[in-house]
């Protein structure tokens, strides 16, 4: 279960932000740059459009100083931080907007993904607990009962699965997965999701429950080459 795919994710879903950042820079630069911010805005704008990311952050931090602490462009720049893969930075802003939106969904899921990319396993699953809690995403809590299973919290990771197969689907996601050295595998999570709890039954001596599962993942995505391989194994 790829790291990659939650990056991706959730990058998907900022470039989109990014677009309306840019065009509505550019709207409010457009307004009277007589001011010390207006003028800021309007160096971030050009910035944008030539592609220039450092002098886009450098001018962010300048107008977050001028606008104090409740700048919504902290949020910008832990969306700018995150999709350069700067995971350090995108956590300690995301958590500078959490500290006035502790809700803010977003910022939640970047501050997840980039302590789980920065190793701090468990303080991420804490913090996609709370963000499950809110969202009811079923990505979230596939992604929350993955952590819990690599920290060996099978019970608790079978509690969650358990929930989130009961929830909606999106179809907006997929997880890949290392098949071999040389290949991976892109999966619709609605086939990751069973073959993650079948995952966890083994661990928990469900054999019979696991194999379920795993057929459960195969009636969903038949090529899903995991499952088949559990299956196999099984029946020798």
């Amino acid at each position: 279960m790829n790291i990659q795919s939650q990056k991706n994710n959730v990058m998907n879903r900022i470039s989109v932000f990014l677009i309306f950042l840019t065009l509505g820079l550019g709207a409010i630069a457009q307004s009277n740059p007589s001011s010390e911010l207006d003028l800021e805005l309007k160096v971030a704008d050009l910035a944008k459009r030539v592609g220039d990311p450092a002098v886009v952050t450098s001018t962010f931090y300048r107008i977050i100083a001028l606008e104090g602490e409740n700048s919504t462009y902290k949020d910008s720049l832990a969306y700018i931080y995150f999709t350069a893969r700067q995971f350090a930075p995108s956590f300690l802003m995301a958590d500078e907007v959490l500290k006035r939106n502790p809700e803010h969904q977003e910022m939640l899921e970047i501050k997840a993904v980039a302590l789980e990319s920065l190793g701090a396993i468990d303080k991420s699953a804490e913090v996609y607990e709370k963000l499950f809690s809110i969202s009811k995403n079923n990505f979230h809590g596939y992604s929350l009962a993955k952590l819990q299973f690599g920290l060996k919290k099978y019970d608790v990771a079978y509690k969650t699965i358990q929930e989130v197969e009961k929830l909606n689907d999106s179809g907006a996601y997929k997880v890949t997965f290392v098949i071999n050295q040389n290949h991976s595998q892109q999966v619709e999570l609605l086939a990751a999701i069973p073959y993650l709890k079948g995952l966890i039954e083994e661990e928990l001596g469900k054999k019979s429950e696991a194999k379920a599962s795993y057929e459960k993942s195969l009636t969903i995505q038949p090529d899903f080459v995991l499952p088949k391989d559990k299956i196999e194994a099984m029946d020798q």
